[in-house]
């Protein structure tokens, strides 16, 4: 087989397997539960929950932390997700994630 067909099998294959990855939820509470994040394998945030006691309280400054924290736990957590899709994807290769990378 051509190096060359091979190559575009395996960025087809890859690409297949970001687009199963990024469909993936991740998910991260702070604040003992009171604000909610959840993103996909895409690293967007696509729903943000609030607890209405946090909203009583009217503390905004911790509110805006909360949803900060929250927000930045579940991007962090999809970037995660991503890695270790890439690195069983590649694992299944034979090579080298950081090869996957320069394709």
């Amino acid at each position: 087989m051509n190096i060359f067909k091979k190559m575009q099998q395996v960025k087809s294959k890859m690409a297949e397997a970001q687009a199963e990855a990024q469909k993936k939820i991740v998910e991260s509470s702070v604040g003992g539960g009171m604000v909610r994040a959840v993103a996909n394998g895409a690293q967007e945030v696509i729903e943000i929950k609030i607890d209405k006691q946090v909203i009583e309280n009217d503390d905004v400054e911790m509110l805006e932390d909360l949803v900060l924290s929250a927000v930045n736990d579940a991007l962090r957590k999809s970037r995660e997700l991503m890695a270790q899709e890439m690195a069983k994807f590649a694992k299944d290769l034979g090579v080298p994630p950081q090869l996957l990378g320069q394709m």
